[in-house]
């Protein structure tokens, strides 16, 4: 759990392909990607990746445009397991910014501080609400297996920056499969919901 927690939260930046060779083939990756999003937002759903058409300011690249405000991210074949995540739009910048500073070598903590000045000196926008879609598994799917992958792992993460526990009656831990909110009184505060 605190692996999907770090990934998603902090860096937005899907993890691992377990060992397996390395997944560049764009359908596959964009297969494994769409995973993690929302059946009903599937089709339209922009998809980022390794070995696409290169973003502007970003280190991964554009494997399939979207038509609908949901962007995915393929799994990384770099790390271990399998993980794959969706988010709105209104995200990238926090997510983008978070893949660039970890590219350019920065640990968890010095991502952080650089996300807090950012968003303090007003170049790091945040939405007023937004969700994030993740799925993880020990491996990824196999190539035309409509299947989730044995042990596939869901966690729905709905951003509301600032929110409090006392405003949202959650609690700030993880109890018993409840949703609770992580980083209340943060510009980063976000629901996080296992299922």
């Amino acid at each position: 759990m605190l692996r999907i927690v770090v990934v998603t939260f902090l860096f937005g930046l899907a993890a691992g392909s377990g060992g397996q060779a390395q997944q560049t083939d764009a359908a596959e990756q964009i297969e494994g990607a769409l995973l993690a999003a929302p059946p009903s937002l599937r089709e339209g759903a922009a998809v980022l990746g390794i070995g696409g058409a290169e973003r502007e300011g970003d280190v991964l690249t554009t494997l399939r445009a979207g038509t609908n405000q949901l962007i995915c991210l393929a799994d990384d074949p770099e790390e271990p397991g399998y993980q794959a995540s969706c988010y709105h739009a209104s995200l990238d910048p926090y997510m983008r910014f978070g893949r660039v500073a970890r590219a350019r070598g920065l640990d968890r903590a010095a991502v952080m501080d650089a996300r807090y000045e950012a968003y303090g000196n007003g170049q790091l926008p945040m939405p007023a609400s937004a969700a994030l879609y993740n799925v993880s598994a020990e491996s990824g799917p196999a190539a035309g297996d409509p299947s989730d992958p044995p042990g596939l792992r869901r966690l729905t993460v709905v951003y509301l920056p600032n929110a409090t526990l006392e405003e949202t009656g959650l609690p700030g831990r993880p109890e018993d499969g409840i949703p609770w909110l992580m980083l209340p009184d943060t510009p980063w505060a976000h629901i996080m919901i296992s299922h």
